[in-house]
């Protein structure tokens, strides 16, 4: 499917930090572009009482979705890819262009839909480095939705702490839709190799996601 020789880099052992391709880096970019606006356009419709419907107000609601989409998808992504590459695996992020456009779509209709893309990876990988590989996405955002719920509650109130809430809230939702145990989301996988960490994982997101409805 992918050539690792297009890579920067061969399959030689593990590596100590991640590394990207051009092409890897430009299609990043064009998922959190076209991911931003889709958010954007949809939060401008569910909460019309704080952010009115005008071009200054809507350049805000793709600075707090930016943010949304580069810690909900972008770190999702980066979790999987350096745990693969810590294997030695070839590991690259491929967007789907179809899944962006749909996605910006269905953000008129007023709610979310995407598949912008996925880490694909070559390499030999045992069941069990696949299912740590699988869990280090879902992992990400459980670990974001903690920190911007705990930084919520701290705030207590107002603008910054109901940006918090939505962004722990996404990161919440991304990691129990992925650890969905149906092919080819990250839970089947994560379920195959070892039940006690899928079941100890997906309740605590299950957990937390309901703790933020108490913030």
């Amino acid at each position: 499917m992918f050539d690792p020789n297009e890579s920067p880099y061969k399959r030689s052992g593990g590596f100590s930090y991640m590394r990207f391709s051009r092409r890897e880096i430009y299609e990043i970019g064009v998922s959190v572009v076209v991911l931003t606006l889709a958010f954007a356009i949809v939060f401008s419709q569910w909460f019309p009482a704080i952010y009115e419907t005008t071009l200054e107000n809507f350049i805000a609601w793709l600075m707090i979705c930016a943010v949304v989409v580069l810690t909900g998808f972008v770190l999702h992504e980066l979790g999987h890819k350096f745990a693969a590459q810590a294997y030695g695996a070839w590991a690259e992020y491929r967007m789907y262009p179809k899944g962006l456009a749909l996605a910006l779509l269905v953000a008129f209709l007023g709610f979310i839909f995407a598949a912008p893309g996925a880490v694909y990876i070559q390499g030999i990988i045992s069941k069990k480095q696949n299912g740590i590989i699988s869990v280090a996405g879902p992992a990400v955002n459980l670990v974001v939705g903690i920190l911007a719920l705990t930084a919520a509650w701290a705030f207590a109130g107002g603008m910054v702490a109901f940006v918090l809430l939505m962004l722990a809230r996404v990161n919440l939702i991304l990691a129990l839709f992925n650890l969905i145990p149906f092919p080819p989301l990250d839970g089947s996988k994560v379920l195959a190799w070892n039940p006690i960490v899928y079941f100890l994982v997906a309740g605590f997101a299950l957990l937390m996601f309901l703790a933020t409805f108490n913030a």
